[in-house]
């Protein structure tokens, strides 16, 4: 018997004993570590990218990485393949730790075949998704790749199918995050899409469906590749990418944070942390950082801080929608999502992204036993054409699908204004929050006061000598009856009105109380959401 080379197929001297085997191992498993050469190695440095192995080194406990399938090689032929058959097929696979929990984890390897997608390369990564699955622990892809690789046709094609067929099977069952780190074009882009969790590194991360060569073929447009997919156009304007960073190594930290603060699975709660932050701290600062008069604006990232462990929290999708905040945080060291309407941006009302942002963050949630905590100050939803033609309805029927059908623990705080539909959408006791806590300043209604006066009263104030007069006069007898902060609490439309000073306390004791809540939804295989 003889022994092929690596690249060429050439045959080699075959080893005399078992010592000779098992040098000839550690050979091998040398040439596979390095990579193809020296050379490629520089040019991907070059880039200001770090190779797979250097970014699975920074992404899991040091030396816990376990690695699948290294030795792997393609069996295409024709276009040259045959005489080039690098082990790994550039694809590296295994999993390891993170903060000691177990990660599974792909990453292309773009000094081999551009990290292009073939045959034995999908092998791989249906091999470890499918691990992940049945292990019950998160998968982390680490992209790098230039799509299909042409010269084996759709055979790399079908690879693609079945990637998205696992992502979808994982779904809701394990974290699935992706970390763009290089290109990804065409139908690759599809499976960081059907991720819990995309993540993307300035300059060197690029997704689109049809690059900037085919655009200005079909349309004329002209646009370089960072402006049709780069990591800022899509943390800002389409909102595909969750999290965006200046470098490798600060994306690579934030990945292993937010595994921090995922379960392993969807048959487990989040991890504890130790928290020195006291469960009944008082938060004095809150009466003074959100104005009593509805109309002044604030800084609702500003309450969050001062209410969650120590300050610290991950807010996700912070540049796209930023009207509405979703944030993982902890409370008492137990882990809660927060959906909060932000006061600073279009004064914090609902409109279609808004609503298609919080819908996604609340059914991870729901689907990773996340308690949620939502923090209310909303005027409605946005009017105008462009809204109402773009499907505010559907969209905004997203969010409410997505909280009525949620079965984790439930809080909602009205700080300020809670008007109209907007307040029924944002988990309001008649879709089933389990706990409704308002602060003394409180706004409950169907709409502002002006704007109920003007209906309600239209013909007294035509009517009165003085119109101006007779309006300020009704507002005011609108708010004393109607909207006053303790009308809803009267009719049992919430549990309590707090000290906003009391709110740390009173939420953590509520998320104690709700720890062992259980609830089933009715029979079926999956409801029918809004789209």
């Amino acid at each position: 018997m003889t022994v092929l080379e690596e690249t060429t197929g050439e045959p080699t001297a075959e080893p005399a004993d078992a010592r000779g085997r098992v040098a000839e191992l550690h050979e091998i498993r040398a040439r596979a570590v390095a990579g193809p050469s020296e050379k490629a190695t520089t040019a991907q440095h070059a880039k200001g990218k770090l190779t797979a192995r250097e970014r699975i080194e920074l992404l899991l406990d040091p030396g816990s990485f376990q690695e699948v399938e290294q030795l792997r090689r393609h069996r295409a032929s024709g276009f040259g393949l045959e005489a080039k058959k690098p082990y790994t097929d550039g694809v590296i696979t295994g999993w390891g730790t993170v903060e000691g929990r177990t990660v599974f984890v792909y990453a292309h390897d773009f000094r081999i075949f551009g990290g292009a997608l073939g045959e034995a390369h999908a092998t791989k990564i249906h091999k470890i998704m499918d691990m992940a699955i049945a292990a019950g622990a998160p998968l982390v892809s680490l992209n790098d790749g230039a799509g299909a690789r042409i010269q084996e046709g759709v055979t790399a094609l079908a690879g693609y199918g079945g990637i998205f067929q696992r992502n979808t099977k994982a779904s809701g069952v394990i974290p699935q995050i992706s970390v763009m780190l290089g290109p990804c074009a065409g139908g690759a882009a599809y499976s960081p899409a059907l991720t819990d969790f995309v993540f993307m590194v300035r300059e060197t991360s690029q997704m689109f469906i049809t690059g900037p060569d085919v655009v200005k073929a079909v349309t004329g447009e002209e646009i370089t590749q960072n402006g049709l997919g780069g990591a800022d156009v899509h943390a800002e304007t389409s909102g595909v990418c969750h999290f965006a960073y200046d470098d490798e190594e600060t994306c690579l930290e934030e990945v292993r944070y937010l595994l921090s603060l995922l379960p392993r699975n969807n048959r487990e709660n989040p991890p504890p942390a130790p928290c020195d932050d006291p469960a009944g701290r008082r938060c004095e600062s809150l009466a003074d950082l959100v104005p009593a008069d509805g109309n002044r604006p604030y800084d609702m990232t500003k309450v969050i801080e001062e209410i969650v462990d120590d300050g610290e929290y991950l807010e996700v999708h912070q540049r796209w929608a930023r009207n509405i905040i979703c944030a993982l945080a902890r409370l008492d060291g137990q882990v809660v999502g927060v959906v909060a309407n932000q006061p600073q941006v279009l004064a914090g009302v609902l409109d279609i992204e808004a609503s298609e942002k919080a819908a996604r963050f609340v059914q991870m949630c729901d689907a990773f036993n996340i308690p949620i905590v939502t923090l209310l100050d909303v005027p409605g939803f946005l009017p105008g054409v462009d809204q109402e033609h773009g499907g505010i309805i559907r969209h905004g029927a997203k969010l409410l699908y997505a909280y009525c059908n949620a079965t984790v623990p439930r809080i909602s705080l009205i700080l300020r204004k809670a008007y109209g539909g907007a307040y029924i959408v944002m988990d309001s006791q008649s879709i089933g929050a389990d706990l409704t806590y308002a602060w003394p300043t409180n706004e409950i209604a169907v709409m502002g006061a002006e704007g109920a006066a003007n209906v309600i009263f239209r013909r007294q104030i035509a009517d009165a000598e003085d119109p101006e007069a007779m309006r300020q006069e009704m507002v005011k007898e609108y708010k004393a009856e109607l909207m006053h902060p303790y009308y809803a609490a009267e009719r049992g439309l919430v549990d309590d009105v707090i000290d906003p000073a009391e709110t740390r306390e009173v939420l953590v004791k509520s998320l104690a109380m709700l720890q062992s809540k259980h609830a089933d939804l009715p029979s079926r295989k999956h409801g029918n959401p809004p789209q």
